[in-house]
């Protein structure tokens, strides 16, 4: 999934980064609020991670206006800022939760965990699609009980998909959710993964988990 981190302290924004990364998750990381307002206007982001005091527009203010622009992506203030009214204020804007810094990565982590599931309807960790199950925690993957060893943005393509059981995703919609800003790859990059996925998934099975929309995309069926 994609995050937008938000967080004018560039030591703390460059190893929140990196974990996130290091967890599977795309990141597009900035410095101040009117790059972050940049940004949202720019991308539809799974997740936002934002520091209450910034330049250019503080965190409150991101917020605000994010939702003003009918953006819905759970939000999670980040911030040294521990006043019952700023946590009020915060989670009264629109804010999905709210970490006081300093703060442990693990915790940061299943609270990313939690938020996201509940954009996606789910109520745990575990994503099924048949035979096929996704440890959103672990970052393991098997069919049929059996490991099946995936690289970072084979995992996170796959687990875009079963959030998204039953709903055809265009390529641009995965390619949006899957990499960053960053990415200067080539136009078939969906394509590409997708085999990667089916090669990894289907060796040894009749049929195929992910199935293609002509025309529009791909798809994982509902059991």
């Amino acid at each position: 999934m994609r995050i937008l981190l938000a967080e004018d302290e560039r030591d703390l924004n460059r190893i929140i980064t990196m974990k996130l990364k290091s967890e599977g998750y795309s990141v597009d990381s900035c410095f101040d609020g009117a790059e972050a307002l940049d940004c949202i206007a720019a991308a539809d982001y799974d997740a936002v991670i934002l520091d209450v005091m910034m330049p250019g527009a503080d965190g409150f203010t991101v917020l605000r206006r994010m939702r003003e622009m009918g953006k819905k992506a759970p939000t999670l203030f980040l911030t040294a800022r521990d006043s019952v009214n700023d946590k009020v204020h915060g989670l009264d804007l629109g804010a999905n939760d709210y970490m006081v810094k300093p703060f442990s990565f693990p915790e940061l982590m299943a609270r990313i965990r939690a938020m996201t599931r509940g954009t996606f309807g789910l109520v745990g960790n575990v994503l099924t699609a048949g035979d096929v199950t996704l440890d959103c925690a672990a970052h393991t993957v098997k069919r049929g009980g059996i490991d099946i060893q995936l690289s970072s943005k084979e995992y996170s393509m796959l687990e875009y998909l079963m959030r998204n059981k039953g709903i055809v995703l265009s390529r641009e919609k995965l390619e949006n959710h899957v990499w960053n800003f960053d990415y200067e790859g080539g136009t078939n990059v969906v394509d590409v993964y997708i085999s990667y996925l089916r090669k990894k998934l289907d060796a040894g099975r009749d049929g195929t988990l992910i199935q293609t929309v002509r025309g529009k995309g791909y798809m994982i069926r509902v059991d």
